[in-house]
């Protein structure tokens, strides 16, 4: 069984249709709202939806994925963000993929939900850099053997690149899989700051990673 760690703060203009999207695909896999303390309508939202489940957590990404895994029955772990559409097959695509015993986890193919053009850019960014590193982020629907998680250690506590520490810890164990079924993501995050400009931190983000700045001191940047 899949289970889905949804992390939430303040998500109510997206999650009802992150949500509502399992519905209409027909798939039903166990939903978890991990939510780090929102002040919206965010929980109602989701206590709406039939068979879904909140467990409250504290703030940052890392606490509430874990919190949701913690208390999560599948084998199967996909962090989803709530901003993002999973299309349909892909359930059938992830067991497809951990088929292969080598396999300990992976992503979707990164679109974004926006027609315009110069969105396919980005989206082809991020098509090479999975090419050539297996490194999808958290806005492709990380997924992950229930065990292997455990065994990793799950998440860091850290404010920033969690995703990234995870997939590289994934990565010592086996081989990451991008899939060829793709999630539609928030165009929100470029409409906020403009394209040319989020690009451009993104990418001095992971280069500052790289070299060894701490998480901490990268989300003093992104999130300024």
């Amino acid at each position: 069984m899949i289970s889905i760690i949804i992390p939430s703060l303040n998500e109510e203009e997206r999650l009802r249709s992150c949500l509502e999207a399992f519905k209409q695909n027909n798939d039903i896999p166990e939903i978890i709202i991990a939510d780090g303390g929102s002040s919206d309508r965010t929980i109602e939202i989701a206590e709406g939806f039939q068979d879904v489940k909140v467990v409250r957590a504290g703030k940052g990404r890392g606490l509430q994925m874990n919190a949701g895994a913690f208390s999560a029955k599948g084998d199967i772990l996909l962090f989803l963000h709530a901003d993002t559409l999973l299309q349909e097959g892909w359930s059938q695509a992830i067991e497809g993929a951990l088929k292969d015993s080598a396999v300990v986890g992976g992503a979707f193919t990164f679109a974004i939900n926006n027609p315009g053009k110069k969105y396919r850019m980005i989206e082809e960014w991020v098509k090479l850099r999975c090419l050539l590193f297996r490194l999808p982020y958290g806005d492709q629907g990380i997924f992950v053997k229930r065990d292997i998680f455990k065994e990793i250690g799950g998440y860091k506590n850290i404010p920033l690149m969690e995703d990234v520490d995870l997939i590289e810890r994934m990565k010592a164990r086996g081989s990451i899989a991008i899939l060829g079924t793709r999630v539609l993501t928030s165009e929100r995050r470029w409409l906020k700051k403009g394209l040319l400009y989020t690009a451009a931190v993104n990418q001095l983000i992971m280069l500052l990673y790289r070299i060894g700045v701490s998480p901490h001191k990268l989300a003093k940047i992104y999130y300024r």
